[in-house]
């Protein structure tokens, strides 16, 4: 049975890898400090016997006895609300812990993922954007702990794999979405949702011309793991390239939910990007990858999702780390 090391499992997107690799018959070790994920999302594998959770800051020193057969580096606080708290750890855990792990990959002889993120390209100037694409990011800004970091884990992966020889990839995230995202953690989609349910009006910040491309949970774990097995080491963009204005994002959600609330604008948060829209050519040509599930199919289950939360949950999830 190959073995598979996931951090950040507790997370949104890292419980859906687990489940992913669960079920493609994989002994999954999930690690996590819980410093943004929680336990709730992956509670349910803890009865398996091919499943085991370390509580864990990669931060630190690694160690995973035994043989290791791949590494995903998912443990990073990915949204803003999140980052923008807890700033410190946001790089550490890009830096140090994205060294920590290539270290264990090399010493396991495993091959290693990691997760990067549209926000390498920071506000692009280059629509849509392509992988070649080198971005324009502001490192002293406040976006900049998490974009940098995001964009020294990529340099770092890339010379242990040309230095080191380690078998590396390296998948650069578009805006995700699905259940287990938690209720306003800053992200437009889930702020959205969390605001109708609750009867708020619903908070665009800037004039909501701004766009975003929104990729199913499903369709994103599917290119990851086809990703992961192939041979290809460059970055490799995974998202849905079905555009949208935040502005008619507010009003397909007002119209899933069946709510009657305004829509407010608030003045946009520094070096937020003004369009996000990935080119996908390089995921189709060379993982037979793209995108299957619609977004007002996605949207459905999310809202259910997050429709079937108590009210406590509704109403905690505003006040994280508060």
């Amino acid at each position: 049975m190959k073995r598979v090391l996931i951090t950040g499992a507790a997370g949104f997107l890292g419980s859906h890898l687990c489940d992913r690799f669960i079920k493609e018959g994989y002994y999954v070790i999930g690690m996590d400090n819980l410093i943004t994920g929680d336990l709730k999302n992956i509670e349910h594998l803890f009865k398996l016997e091919n499943f085991e959770f370390a509580h864990h800051d990669v931060s630190k020193f690694v160690f995973v006895p035994g043989q290791l057969d791949y590494i995903l580096h998912f443990a990073s606080p990915a949204s803003p609300i999140d980052y923008l708290k807890i700033p410190i750890q946001t790089l550490k855990v890009g830096s140090l812990g994205t060294h920590n792990l290539l270290g264990l990959a090399k010493a396991k002889k495993a091959c290693m993922l990691i997760a990067s993120t549209s926000e390498v390209y920071g506000d692009p100037q280059v629509h849509p954007q392509t992988e070649n694409y080198w971005g324009n990011v502001n490192p002293v800004g406040p976006r900049g702990v998490y974009d940098e970091a995001k964009r020294f884990q990529e340099a770092i992966t890339m010379a242990y794999h040309t230095f080191h020889g380690v078998d590396t990839k390296i998948v650069r995230i578009f805006n995700t979405y699905g259940p287990r995202m938690r209720l306003n953690d800053g992200r437009v989609l889930p702020a959205f949702i969390g605001q109708a349910l609750r009867g708020e009006d619903l908070t665009i910040f800037g004039d909501g011309s701004q766009t975003r491309s929104f990729c199913y949970v499903d369709d994103l774990v599917e290119g990851i793991y086809r990703l992961l097995l192939s041979d290809y080491h460059q970055p490799v963009n995974i998202g849905n390239p079905s555009e949208i204005t935040i502005s008619q994002f507010a009003e397909e959600i007002i119209k899933l939910t069946g709510t009657n609330q305004k829509v407010i604008y608030k003045d946009l948060p520094v070096d937020d990007p003004k369009q996000r829209q990935p080119d996908i050519s390089r995921a189709r040509e060379i993982l037979g990858w793209e995108p299957k599930v619609s977004r007002e199919e996605g949207l459905k289950i999310t809202y259910d999702y997050f429709r079937s939360l108590s009210k406590e949950e509704l109403y905690k999830s505003k006040h994280r780390f508060e």
